[in-house]
């Protein structure tokens, strides 16, 4: 990924929130049959392993367990906010008519290792974590949990799916937000997202300005 120095985010913890708060990953592997991306919901661990891990689950039926072996090199991207931003937002252009179209986005590139789980008792508690997370962000009244299903059906689903997890090595953070550009562009920019609802980047690139 190219990555100007001005739009990098090298900030642990601001990278973990972004997957947290984005946790549809596309798997990118590199298999006999070439390039595939899968896309799943993962669950990060930052406390687990050197740099941190991740865990997800795939369909039995799917050939990616089958076709990688533990250990190969996998690169899973999580995008955020994102939206078009026109010359136009930017104050300075209506003077010197010297600023071109872009588009605004936040990504994660995580770089690891794969490792096959065909097991289900690791299925079952991931799957356990994964349901109880998105219950609770979907603000559900009564949060729904496996033991909502009959026993059989839910083991039966269990066997259909296989756990995978990516032990990390490295993570890149590009949170492209006109950082290169001058302050009141910058601002005029929040402003104009503000105004069209595109409150989450808006916010984002809020985030970026000096405070005070």
């Amino acid at each position: 990924m190219y990555l100007p120095a001005h739009f990098a985010e090298e900030r642990p913890q601001a990278l973990h929130d972004l997957i947290a708060t984005h946790p549809l990953g596309a798997l990118v592997t590199q298999g006999p049959s070439g390039l595939d991306a899968n896309h799943l919901p993962f669950e990060l661990d930052p406390a687990a392993g050197s740099h941190g891990l991740l865990r997800a689950h795939v369909a039995r039926n799917n050939p990616l367990w089958q076709e990688l072996q533990d250990g190969a090199g996998v690169l899973v991207v999580f995008q955020a906010e994102q939206g078009y931003i026109s010359p136009n937002w930017y104050p300075s252009k209506h003077e010197t008519h010297k600023q071109v179209p872009t588009w605004n986005y936040r990504v994660v590139h995580v770089h690891g290792r794969l490792c096959i789980h065909d097991d289900e008792r690791y299925v079952r508690g991931l799957v356990a974590r994964l349901t109880r997370a998105h219950e609770a962000r979907a603000q559900e009244p009564r949060p729904w949990k496996m033991t909502d299903s009959d026993s059989g059906y839910i083991d039966g689903m269990l066997k259909s799916i296989v756990g995978i997890e990516v032990e990390i090595s490295r993570m890149v953070g590009k949170f492209k937000l006109s950082q290169n550009k001058e302050m009141r562009d910058r601002q005029g920019m929040v402003e104009q997202l503000q105004a069209r609802g595109q409150d989450a980047l808006a916010e984002a690139a809020q985030q970026t300005l000096p405070k005070g």
